[in-house]
């Protein structure tokens, strides 16, 4: 890994992200050819993912966010999952695509995939990331996976610490030393 930033050091570089975005843009494509498609982004979070996968898609498509909390100012999700932001359209017949930056212990998607059920929409699948399956403790799963990672604490493209790194290019681990 190389150091960037101080405290963060790149874990997937800003080309392997590209790279992976288009990959999910195409199969997400071929998956919705003759489906209407709600794409919900979940902020903050998944906010510079969202951008750059939903421009990757070559469909057209209706585009929503949602705003969801559950780490405060930590570095562990506390559990309590609050929508903060609901989505502003119904969902009812629709194909729903819910788009998240990362699925940790999956509290937060489990918590919005029943939210959107309770709506009657089509479908629900969800497009994440990152995936950190040995954090898991609800069983979810992702429809589409930029990236498996162990678990460490990750920064960039989006995510933060404390408000901070969002705007990096790369994902990184974040270390308090």
């Amino acid at each position: 890994m190389t150091m960037i930033r101080q405290n963060v050091q790149v874990l997937i570089s800003a080309e392997e992200i590209s790279q992976r975005v288009q990959e999910l843009g195409r199969q997400i494509r071929d998956d919705y050819l003759e489906r209407e498609m709600v794409a919900i982004g979940l902020l903050r979070g998944a906010y510079a993912f969202f951008a750059d996968l939903t421009r990757a898609i070559d469909l057209d498509f209706q585009i929503r966010f949602m705003g969801v909390t559950s780490y405060g100012s930590e570095q562990v999700s506390s559990g309590n999952v609050k929508i903060v932001q609901n989505i502003d359209a119904p969902i009812f017949g629709k194909n729903v695509l819910i788009i998240e930056d990362i699925v940790d212990t999956g509290q937060t998607l489990a918590r919005v995939i029943t939210h959107m059920r309770y709506q009657s929409p089509a479908s629900v699948r969800v497009c994440t990331l990152l995936d950190k399956p040995s954090r898991r403790l609800v069983d979810v799963h992702a429809d589409y996976v930029g990236f498996t990672i162990s678990d460490q604490f990750v920064v960039g493209y989006g995510m933060d610490m404390n408000g901070l790194y969002r705007n990096l290019p790369y994902v990184g681990v974040y270390n308090s030393v």
